[in-house]
Order: C-alpha cells, then sequence, then structure tokens
C-alpha cells in the first residue's frame, strides 16, 4: 500500500471510530446499537479490504 491509500485509511477509520462514538453517547446501549455498529463496520471495512488488501496481494 503507498502513503496516500495509508492516509485514506487513517482518516476513514478515525471518521468511523468518531461516528461510532457519537452513536454510543447518544442513547442507551443496546443489542440494536451493537448491531448498527457490526453492520457498519462490515459495510466500511469489507470493500476497502476486497480492493486495497485482498486484489493488492494479487496485483504484486
Amino acid at each position: 500500500m503507498d502513503t496516500s491509500t495509508r492516509i485514506r485509511f487513517i482518516f476513514i477509520a478515525l471518521l468511523w471510530i468518531v461516528l461510532c462514538y457519537l452513536v454510543i453517547v447518544s442513547q442507551p446501549f443496546t443489542p440494536w446499537v451493537a448491531f448498527v455498529l457490526v453492520t457498519s463496520g462490515i459495510v466500511v471495512w469489507v470493500p476497502l479490504y476486497k480492493k486495497y488488501i485482498k486484489n493488492g496481494r494479487r496485483d504484486k
């Protein structure tokens, strides 16, 4: 991974963590909140993993 890709990953990670934090502190922690956080993690991280990590290894 090149530097710009790493910076994007770090920026997305920080943004996702901040948004998760805001969801957690804005309401009581319930199984629904946990489901939302896990689902959002899957939606955010799986496509990025497939595009940059998995395919990046195959190209080299």
